[in-house]
């Protein structure tokens, strides 16, 4: 193999090993709820039971979440509905859920 040609290589390896490195951040979007008819629910995962990655990139696996309630973790539902009743948003957001903090505090 010539030494441009290894170099290039090498470059296209370094390259795919950085978007992998990336998984979950700069722009990419986390993975899906768990199945089809189930909905990403944010803000009733506690700390290390949400379901996959966050919506800022800080982690990208299920069970990493540090904080109870963030607004940036997400647990699936099976249902917008579902969601709603137990105090989630279907959309990310900053903070914790103070709704769900200070039910649990009671």
């Amino acid at each position: 193999m010539s030494m441009s040609k290894s170099v290039t290589a090498l470059s296209a390896a370094a390259a795919l090993a950085g978007v992998m490195a990336l998984g979950g951040q700069a722009g990419v979007a986390p993975a899906q709820a768990q199945s089809d008819d189930q909905v990403k629910c944010y803000g009733i995962a506690k700390a290390g039971e949400n379901d996959c990655a966050n919506a800022a990139g800080t982690h990208s696996c299920a069970g990493q979440s540090t904080e109870d309630y963030s607004g940036l973790d997400w647990k699936a539902a099976e249902s917008e509905e579902a969601c709603e009743e137990m105090g989630g948003q279907l959309e990310a957001f900053e903070g914790s859920n103070e709704e769900n903090v200070k039910m649990e505090e009671s």
